[in-house]
């Protein structure tokens, strides 16, 4: 069985060491094994697995406490998939929304840049359309920000 060291899981993962032995320490892998004479960390493949999961995870901004529920609900197969689903399904809800929130900021960027390259070029009637569109988009950003 091959083993691997923090500083070469890190580098297969994506993972910072710090971040290695965070996730050792709250639970969410390991007990990872030690070498017995010096006692640094030895990843086995499993373990690397599992980093490998926790890393497309945490890039999509899943939190510790869900990390968790899904390494609980893998460790159940076939069994634990309705929970699997339903918690994957949610995550990618919060997704669309993020989404949806960056288009919305995307749109009032584009929409300010026109009005001031309209302003620029001292071109007034497209300044005030550019100037509508803004007016247009305020109240959703508005929204967003107080929700």
């Amino acid at each position: 069985m091959s083993m691997v060291t923090i500083q070469q899981a890190a580098r297969r993962s994506g993972l910072s060491e710090p971040t290695l032995r965070y996730y050792e320490e709250v639970g969410l892998i390991g007990p990872i094994s030690r070498d017995p004479s010096s006692g640094h960390r030895r990843y086995r493949e499993r373990d690397l697995d599992d980093l490998q999961v926790l890393a497309c995870l945490r890039a999509m901004g899943v939190g510790i406490e869900d990390m968790r529920t899904y390494q609980a609900n893998r460790a159940r197969g076939h069994e634990a998939a309705g929970e699997q689903r339903d918690l994957l399904l949610r995550h990618a809800e919060r997704v669309e929304l993020e989404i949806a929130t960056l288009h919305v900021h995307r749109d009032y960027l584009e929409r300010k840049a026109a009005l001031w390259d309209a302003r620029e070029r001292g071109d007034v009637a497209a300044e005030a359309e550019a100037q509508a569109r803004v007016a247009e988009i305020t109240p959703r950003l508005e929204a967003m920000i107080h929700a």
